[in-house]
């Protein structure tokens, strides 16, 4: 495979010009045997992408990471510094901050070389972490995750854009799916190394750990990765990226200030509301003269991607919102530790991980999924019920329940959302379109955790006062000291800490009930989706597109190449060659075709070698040969095979046959005007995926077809 994998280079021309003869690609010791490798070994050479790509997967995983690894740690947060009223800042800066900054990430690394935009972005990244571990008091800590978060977003996005540089496009599915399994990885990991840490260690080292990794990273990427720098120029749409970000801010200030720290009535929050308000008429008067917007307003003229984009909203808001409070329930109402607080929230990670990758599956291989939104919303609703009957003397059985429900609800929409955008767009949208969806869910986090916060702190402090009041209590024991350190109810005397306990309880679980009429809306919109037909080159996306709190934006072109590179490998290879075979008109041996279009592509073919170095067995190269050479495709120069004139033109056909094939899958993108980027796409994967060892066609059980060429061949 690696062969193929990585002779795109040499090969990018090969379906113009047929070979000649003998070593018109590659040499005869290449395909020789191990021991004749020589400097330019494909082994080796994918052995540097490896490295690279680990380095990729580094910084990552720190990005992912400080979605999720935060969340444990933020009670013992609020306990050392104070201001439980904003600690939903604590997460909403870092979401805020990376969701504006990932489309100038993306463009400014088309423009100016993604290595060098990359390395600047781990740097931004650790400094931010480096600030975070020594923040004296929240205000500090909010303002240094927000450059955290600047720096978080281009480690996503960068990341993803590299592996293109990096691979051909037969093999992204497979390298972006490693990406993939690093989000759900961190998903499941974060929640308990937060723990981990702030129990054994500090909260702090929840952000000092990122140090060691991303210097590892900042140091392999400097050495070992070596990427082509291509200027392509854009014009960006700065002001659009300030404005939207400022709107979003100006309402998740709306959302957690207002009826806490200031009354809805007060000049604050109206002033917010109305800059609010004239910042959204900006944005849209920007964006209507931009060259390159960063959300292009016509995608709301798509009824599928205005209410693919609502429900987004409501996605990251039941999402987000429970995973930033749910540790404080089981941290101050269950009285679990911070690391058995991970532990009781993997139900949760399990069911969405398990639904949403079991959905878009069932969706790619379907092509219906209407019915996945729809009970999605509703089970997520029924979810949010469900928690909200979580009380001071809940089993963990009963929770653990719950915890599941609620991420199976989640993990059924997430997917299928990304998907049924991708098929409402027109091709030149693809990419916007798709990080469109993700943003949304982004701001609908951002908004989720601020309302959730405001909610939760305006009910303690009613709670909290109602219950406390006419107590006598010794000095730095009163509502706002409880609200701001939980770790003090164990001071107060035993009479008074059930119904302080109580307090906590029902002000967590009330924010619940407040989130179920938000995913309700959900599932009444869900039904207003009109189920069109899946494009064949539409598959389900990777869970960086799924489970990112931030959109991971990649061109369109990147997008169809992730597809048709999935699709590329899900087909069975013996029914690939034998669906081209028959395309073509020909009755030849799946492994005959395999074997020409191999011949077509180096040159040369010595069946021996070919078995050794391919793992196809012997005598099914031995037979394919034998056939080729009954009919005259193909002759003997010595021990090797080469084509004949008519072989040359049967092989021809079978390599149009597998373009066809391939073009098949893009649907009405590929029409009359196709883009010019998805013509060379299909042609650059037919040639790397013709005769390639990645799809040998063998397979014991399936028996020889017919042995005649038909008339005229």
């Amino acid at each position: 495979m690696a062969e193929d994998a990585h002779g795109g280079a040499e090969d990018a021309n090969v379906r113009g010009t047929p070979p000649g003869g003998r070593g018109s690609h590659i040499s005869r010791d290449h395909a020789a045997g191990p021991g004749a490798r020589g400097a330019d070994d494909p082994k080796r050479m994918e052995g540097g992408v490896l490295v690279s790509i680990g380095a990729l997967l580094l910084g990552m995983l720190l990005a992912a990471l400080d979605q999720t690894i935060v969340s444990t740690a933020l009670p013992t947060i609020v306990s050392d510094l104070g201001g439980l009223d904003h600690l939903s800042w604590v997460v909403t800066a870092y979401l805020l901050a990376s969701t504006a900054a990932t489309p100038l990430w993306g463009k400014l690394g088309d423009q100016y070389g993604r290595k060098k935009l990359f390395q600047v972005a781990v740097v931004i990244f650790l400094i931010g972490s480096a600030l975070c571990g020594m923040a004296q008091d929240m205000p500090q800590l909010i303002a240094f995750r927000a450059v955290q978060g600047l720096g978080g977003g281009g480690l996503i996005v960068l990341s993803m854009a590299i592996v293109g540089d990096l691979v051909p496009p037969r093999e992204r599915g497979r390298y972006q799916g490693l990406f993939g399994a690093v989000f759900g990885a961190t998903s499941v990991l974060g929640p308990l190394l937060g723990g981990l840490f702030t129990e054994h260690l500090s909260w702090r080292w929840v952000f000092y750990i990122n140090l060691p990794v991303g210097i590892v990273a900042l140091a392999v990427i400097a050495g070992v990765l070596h990427i082509p720098v291509r200027s392509t120029r854009h014009t960006i749409d700065y002001l659009g990226t300030f404005l939207i970000a400022a709107v979003a801010t100006c309402l998740v200030l709306v959302a957690s200030l207002g009826g806490n720290t200031w009354a809805w009535g007060s000049p604050r929050i109206i002033g917010l509301a109305v800059l609010g308000a004239v910042l959204t008429v900006a944005f849209v008067a920007v964006e209507r003269r931009a060259a390159e917007p960063v959300l292009p307003l016509k995608l709301f003229g798509i009824r599928t991607f205005t209410l693919a984009a609502v429900i987004s909203f409501v996605v990251g808001f039941a999402m987000f919102g429970a995973m930033t409070y749910l540790p404080t329930f089981l941290q101050v109402v269950q009285g679990v530790s911070p690391t058995m607080s991970g532990v009781h929230m993997l139900p949760m990670v399990a069911g969405l991980l398990v639904s949403s990758t079991v959905s878009g599956q069932i969706v790619s291989r379907t092509g219906r999924w209407k019915v996945f939104p729809i009970a999605g919303t509703a089970v997520t609703a029924l979810g949010l019920l469900l928690l909200h009957r979580l009380g001071v003397d809940s089993s963990t059985g009963e929770m653990s329940a719950y915890f599941l429900v609620f991420g199976l609800g989640l993990g059924l929409v997430m997917q299928v959302l990304v998907l049924i955008v991708q098929n409402a767009v027109s091709y030149e949208d693809l990419g916007v379109a798709t990080s469109g969806a993700t943003f949304f869910r982004s701001i609908g986090a951002s908004f989720g955790v601020a309302v959730f916060g405001s909610v939760f702190a305006g009910r303690l402090s009613d709670r909290l006062t109602d219950v406390l009041r006419g107590q006598e209590l010794p000095p730095g024991l009163g509502a706002d000291a409880l609200k701001s350190d939980p770790k003090i109810i164990s001071e107060l005397p035993a009479a008074l800490r059930p119904p302080v306990v109580e307090a906590y309880a029902t002000s967590i679980t009330d924010v619940f009930l407040y989130a179920a009429p938000v995913a309700l809306v959900g599932f009444v919109l869900a039904w207003f989706l009109r189920e069109d037909r899946l494009r064949g080159s539409v598959t389900a996306p990777d869970a960086t597109q799924t489970l990112a709190s931030n959109p991971v934006e990649r061109s369109s072109y990147d997008e169809v190449c992730r597809a048709l590179s999935v699709l590329g490998t899900r087909e069975g290879r013996r029914q690939i060659y034998e669906k081209i075979t028959a395309r073509a008109g020909y009755d030849l041996l799946p492994a005959a075709s395999w074997l020409l279009l191999r011949i077509r592509r180096h040159g040369w073919a010595e069946p021996t070698a070919l078995s050794e170095h391919s793992g196809v067995p012997l005598r099914v190269v031995i037979e394919a040969a034998r056939q080729v050479e009954e009919r005259g495709l193909a002759l003997r120069e010595g021990h090797d095979l080469v084509l004949t004139e008519k072989g040359c033109g049967v092989a021809e056909e079978l390599a149009g046959a597998r373009e066809e094939s391939l073009a098949e899958l893009l649907g009405d993108w590929w029409g009359p005007d196709r883009p010019t980027d998805l013509v060379r796409l299909v042609a650059e994967l037919n040639s790397e995926l013709c005769g390639s060892d990645a799809e040998q066609p063998y397979e014991e059980s399936v028996p020889r077809p017919a042995g005649r060429v038909r008339p005229g061949r």
